[in-house]
């Protein structure tokens, strides 16, 4: 035998406050969103002449301890009362009333349930045209009762009144009330007042007269956002009813953090804080918009994730990014001021759009050695664009490559190696290089061959003096003469000095496996090439003293180390200080 499920209406409170809406505070939004929807409906019927206004009457104001929302919409009858009111899942809008469903604002017909995590007592006074008052009274132990006799409104529409519950009294009160019903309505088009003072506010802000346009958009961007915008960008989406401005941020943005827009739909707030409405690359504009086609979750607290919010968020992108385009024609030292602060959020668009790659290569300067300059100019002055994909190999290298007339930029920053490895495929004619610390020995000047035939003896010494440390001698000459030796890896070679570090930590298992790891890499050695055209480098070679050649060279592999800005190890920290004690030892014994 079939059964009717008997329903725990304390339990669905409970669950609606801890499970779908994050605030007891939306009870008002519930009321507005119903008052809202019954005049639209009543609008619908009757023609747009029908009154529109929606009266909320705090406790100081009733005088009795209860809330009222009195609005002017369609009311209800005795049997739709009956079967919308008396229905936990049922609405009295939409279709059953005979209008289209994306005309209103409610969608899943548990608005006026939710003002049950508020009062412990629900009345609803109602009345339609051409019918008798109505008056619903519900109770948060699941009772209610419909009653006709006695009932009277002189007016077609509905009055809820809430008793509130013993521990929410402070949400019924008239500073919560105006706050709340200033927050969520307004934008409203209808007159919403609370105690006979009006809180709905113009229209929308965005859609005002060009006079003073910028001020009161400012003004508005500080009211909701708390910052004066670097500049205002109209949104609109006509295939999600969609109207809105985005601000742009006038400081750095983290691309981590989630920016939080406010979201309207259709005139009443959706969200303060709402994610997904703009590309994630757009981390530098906060927006407020206000859709008519978009859905709502269940919650009524964000945004539908579904195929049209998809295309809305392309469609916003690419208007944001239109505006930057224009910023590049129409205002370029605006634009640098722009990348100044934003540079992040552009070089990311520029990953995956070509547009914003050949604004970024033609308008944002990047670090080289030879100076500040766009990949453009860069690319204009020197040809092929070799780069640093490391930070810390530009600082090592950048200065010693400019001295041997090679232009360098450096990649090093967040999305800049990725940008230049893109270029070929926007700009056909770049050429690109990645270059490496290793790579860099090939430029410098090798040896007259009777020089290096001389020096042949003083290499064998420094390389057995470093030959511990996985590490090559190399006798170059190059600029500038006052660097003595650069010590020069690639990344394959830190990865065998990682392992050979390692296996020193480890036990016997892992040794060997790491010792296999690195036999791999065994011919890919980090290098200390030593400057010929440098006079200690010149004095050094010349020592006839075996043991003062080895100190002196592990002396000038430390300091290599720490001119180029290079992690010392434990092993190269006490090679560093065994050679100044050695040193300091040859000396004291020579003085006596």
């Amino acid at each position: 035998m079939d059964r009717t499920f008997q329903v725990d209406l304390r339990g669905v409170v409970d669950l609606l406050s801890h499970h779908l809406y994050a605030s007891p505070r939306v009870y008002l939004r519930e009321l507005l969103q119903n008052a809202v929807d019954a005049i639209t409906a009543r609008r619908a019927a009757g023609g747009a002449s029908a009154p529109a206004l929606i009266r909320i009457e705090p406790p100081d104001v009733t005088g009795d301890g209860t809330l009222r929302v009195i609005d002017t919409g369609i009311g209800l009858t005795e049997e739709q009362v009956h079967q919308f009111l008396a229905t936990i899942g049922r609405s009295s809008k939409r279709d059953d009333l005979g209008f289209a469903r994306h005309d209103f604002l409610g969608q899943f017909g548990i608005g006026l349930l939710s003002c049950f995590l508020v009062a412990d007592e629900i009345r609803v006074l109602t009345r339609a045209e051409g019918a008798p008052a109505v008056l619903w009274r519900g109770f948060g132990d699941g009772r209610y009762s419909v009653q006709t006799e006695g009932q009277r409104r002189d007016e077609v529409g509905t009055t809820v009144t809430l008793v509130p519950r013993r521990d929410a009294e402070q949400w019924l009160q008239r500073y919560t009330v105006v706050e709340l019903a200033s927050l969520y309505g307004s934008l409203l088009p209808f007159r919403v007042e609370v105690a006979g003072v009006p809180v709905s506010g113009d229209g929308l802000p965005w859609r005002t007269g060009d006079e003073g346009r910028r001020e009161r958009l400012q003004e508005y961007c500080q009211q909701l956002f708390g910052f004066v915008p670097f500049d205002a960008i109209d949104l609109s989406v006509p295939a999600a009813g969609l109207t809105g401005i985005a601000f742009v941020l006038p400081t750095p943005a983290n691309p981590a953090a989630r920016a939080g827009h406010r979201v309207y739909l259709k005139r009443m707030l959706l969200a303060e804080g709402a994610e997904g409405v703009l590309p994630p690359w757009a981390f530098f504009a906060r927006c407020v918009i206000d859709a008519g086609e978009l859905r709502p979750t269940a919650s009524r607290e964000a945004l539908y994730e579904d195929s049209l919010l998809e295309a809305t968020r392309e469609a916003l992108g690419d208007q944001l990014r239109g505006w930057l385009m224009r910023l590049a024609g129409r205002n370029p030292r605006r634009l640098g001021e722009f990348l100044d602060v934003h540079h992040l959020g552009v070089k990311a668009l520029a990953l995956h759009d070509d547009e914003m790659l050949r604004l970024v290569e033609r308008w944002w300067p990047m670090e080289t050695n030879t100076g500040r300059m766009t990949l453009a100019d860069f690319r204009a002055q020197h040809g092929l664009v070799r780069y640093s994909a490391q930070l810390d190999e530009f600082r090592q290298i950048g200065a010693v490559a400019a001295a041997q007339g090679m232009p360098l930029v450096n990649a090093g920053y967040i999305y800049d190696t990725e940008i230049i490895e893109r270029l070929p495929q926007v700009e056909p004619g770049a050429l690109i290089e990645r270059v490496e610390p290793g790579d860099l020995s090939t430029a410098f000047d090798a040896l007259e061959p009777e020089v290096e035939l001389a020096k042949r003896p003083f290499l064998q010494l420094a390389q057995r003096a470093l030959d511990r440390l996985g590490c090559e001698v190399v006798l170059r000459a190059y600029d500038p003469a006052g660097m003595p030796a650069m010590y020069l890896t690639s990344r394959s070679a830190s990865f065998a000095a990682e392992l050979r570090a390692t296996r020193e930590r480890v036990d016997e298992v892992w040794a060997d496996v790491l010792d296999a790891l690195a036999r791999t890499d065994e011919q890919d050695r980090s290098q200390l090439v030593l400057n010929y055209r440098n006079p200690l480098v010149r004095r050094v070679s010349e020592i006839p003293d075996p043991d003062l050649v080895r100190l002196a060279v592990e002396g000038l592999y430390g300091q290599a180390l720490l001119l180029g800005h290079h992690p010392l190890r434990p092993a190269d920290a006490a090679l560093l200080n065994g050679s100044f004690l050695g040193l300091l030892n040859k000396a004291v014994g020579h003085e006596e």
